[in-house]
């Protein structure tokens, strides 16, 4: 039945009802106007590396955050769906993004639901914790709840090109891990204790979001290993496997509309994914390596 036709009937009703009171009439109208609109789900995409890469920017709150704020103002809004798709990155950065989700969701009373598409390790895994619930695909990448650092070491290679490193600073401290001299004992110290403390930060988190749905002991979850999605479901870091459009429809009906939040970008940044210009290309060749090694990790083809 169209919407001319439904106003017909109701004026119809009206008509040779007249005992139905004015009140019935209206919540009538209203009823089938609410069957007719089942409202938005707008779908957020999050993919690539958490944190800038050099000049090339990846996901970050200073970008997102419009786009953000589009997906929780959108009229009618059912629901906010995460697309996810990334291996990690700055904790920093993860972190800012999932509060802001999960603020906005609050805020305007709106649930969010994750769904990882092909891996949501470290940094991605906590943007997928913003949601209320998390799915999956039986082979997605989930997990990898640790913290890393790395780097490399020249102090033998300046010495056989016969180069000398000259380095002035105030503060014991403010030279460690200096990749041109000999490793120490005390600089593993404190980079240590950094690494402890914001890998408890993440534990803390993701007890804050999924604490009863978690099966198994810190231990196993937090080791920094990563799990296909039925093993991550067995273990309560997700809550099933399903997949995005399908979940939507049968949640919300056949006729509720998808709205897809595209961030705004020049030209030049859709192509190349930079701000700089063209000068950077070297530059941008090198942190897209940087990039891809970062995404290997995870890729099992």
């Amino acid at each position: 039945m169209t919407n001319n036709s439904n106003s017909f009937f109701f004026f119809f009703t009206l008509i040779v009802n007249p005992a139905m009171s004015k009140i019935d009439q209206l919540l009538s109208i209203f009823s089938l106007d609410r069957k007719n609109n089942q409202g938005v789900v707008a779908i957020l995409r999050l993919q690539g590396v958490i944190g800038n890469v050099g000049v090339k920017k990846g996901l970050n709150l200073d970008t997102l955050n419009q786009s953000i704020e589009k997906a929780f103002k959108t009229p009618k809004l059912r629901a906010v769906c995460l697309a996810i798709n990334s291996p990690g990155g700055s904790p920093v950065q993860s972190e800012l993004i999932a509060a802001r989700i999960i603020n906005l969701s609050k805020e305007h009373n709106v649930p969010v639901y994750s769904f990882v598409e092909d891996v949501a390790a470290s940094g991605g895994y906590w943007l997928a914790c913003a949601g209320d619930k998390i799915y999956a695909s039986k082979s997605s990448i989930i997990g990898s709840i640790g913290v890393i650092s790395s780097s490399f070491g020249f102090s033998d290679a300046i010495k056989k090109l016969g180069i000398e490193r000259r380095v002035y600073t105030q503060g014991n401290n403010k030279s460690i891990l200096d990749p041109f001299v000999a490793e120490k004992k005390e600089d593993i110290k404190i980079i240590s204790n950094l690494q402890k403390s914001i890998h408890q930060h993440f534990i803390d988190y993701i007890k804050s979001r999924r604490n009863r749905c978690l099966t198994q002991t810190d231990e196993i979850l937090f080791n920094g290993e990563f799990w296909t999605g039925e093993t991550a479901t067995a273990f309560g870091l997700i809550d099933g496997i399903d997949d995005m459009y399908s979940f939507i429809k049968r949640k919300f009906g056949d006729k509720v509309k998808i709205d897809h939040i595209k961030e705004k970008q020049s030209w030049i940044k859709q192509k190349l994914g930079i701000d700089a210009g063209l000068n950077n290309i070297a530059e941008v060749a090198i942190n897209e390596i940087k990039e891809q090694i970062i995404k290997q990790r995870f890729d099992l083809y």
